[in-house]
């Protein structure tokens, strides 16, 4: 059975979502790239000055309207976005020292099909390695 502290993990609270208008512009204009089908993965490294314990980074997830026209498919695309980012996040943490988490991050699926649960979980694992090797 998992402690409370392994539940609270794996939730995703409002303070964890990005939704900062000035911060989303910042981490467009200055953020570092990666590329990892199906994501783009787009993440502004901590400010060097802090002490502050490692906590989880904002996140932002996006789908294309460009490539989705139905809200439908969109949302569904996000909900699993959403429930892989969830159940994953500590590895994010594992896998990166105290300096190295980002502070921010969005996750823009660019695939024009529908990808299966399973794989967009795997797929987010690999962009952690990328993030902690970088």
């Amino acid at each position: 059975m998992e402690t409370n502290r392994n539940l609270s993990s794996h939730k995703f609270p409002k303070q964890e979502r990005l939704t900062s208008k000035k911060t989303i512009e910042e981490l467009f204009s200055k953020g570092s790239s990666i590329f990892v089908y199906p994501f783009r993965v787009l993440y502004l490294p901590h400010p060097p000055a802090t002490n502050i314990p490692p906590t989880f980074p904002q996140v932002l997830l996006s789908v294309s309207k460009k490539n989705f026209k139905k809200a439908v498919d969109r949302n569904l695309i996000k909900r699993r976005m959403r429930e892989a980012y969830r159940l994953n996040k500590t590895e994010l943490l594992q896998l990166t020292s105290v300096h190295q988490i980002p502070s921010s991050i969005a996750l823009i699926y660019i695939a024009k099909e529908k990808i299966e649960f399973e794989v967009l979980q795997k797929k987010l694992k690999s962009v952690w390695v990328r993030l902690a090797n970088n």
